[in-house]
């Protein structure tokens, strides 16, 4: 099984679940801080690969559920420099096994790239399953 270097919002319920999923499967997660992590652009940039910039933020980040923020209209480099500033905006987790990188929780895709056990958990593991009125998923 695989070391998964795990890049999480500390109190994340999400988070949390990814990681149980992972450990089910028989990975080692060492799970990191990315609130508190020192990124520098092009090691962040590694983790989108492919996707499409709006597809780099976490959509539960206050400054995009309010609109202070559009994914849709941001060039790489601007994105890359909102995400430095305010690390909430960073699409979670992020997860490294060696040389291999990726951003979010799709579970074909981590079950594709490292193997998880059959997948039980139906319900989505990306977004948030707190109300705005909560915003104690680490929104602040």
């Amino acid at each position: 099984m695989a070391t998964v270097t795990f890049y999480e919002k500390s109190g994340c319920i999400n988070n949390t679940r990814q990681k149980k999923l992972l450990a089910a499967a028989g990975h080692q997660v060492v799970a990191r801080n990315l609130l508190t992590e020192a990124w520098q652009p092009e090691r962040l940039r590694a983790f989108f690969g492919a996707l499409a910039v709006r597809d780099w933020f976490n959509y539960s980040a206050p400054a995009i559920k309010y609109g202070e923020i559009e994914p849709d209209k941001l060039t790489e480099p601007e994105a890359l420099a909102l995400m430095l500033e305010n690390p909430l905006l960073i699409r979670r987790p992020l997860m490294q096994v060696g040389d291999s990188l990726i951003a979010g929780f799709d579970q074909k895709t981590v079950d594709n790239w490292i193997g998880l056990k059959e997948i039980k958990e139906t319900s989505d593991m990306e977004s948030c399953p707190r109300t705005l009125a909560q915003l104690t998923c680490g929104h602040e």
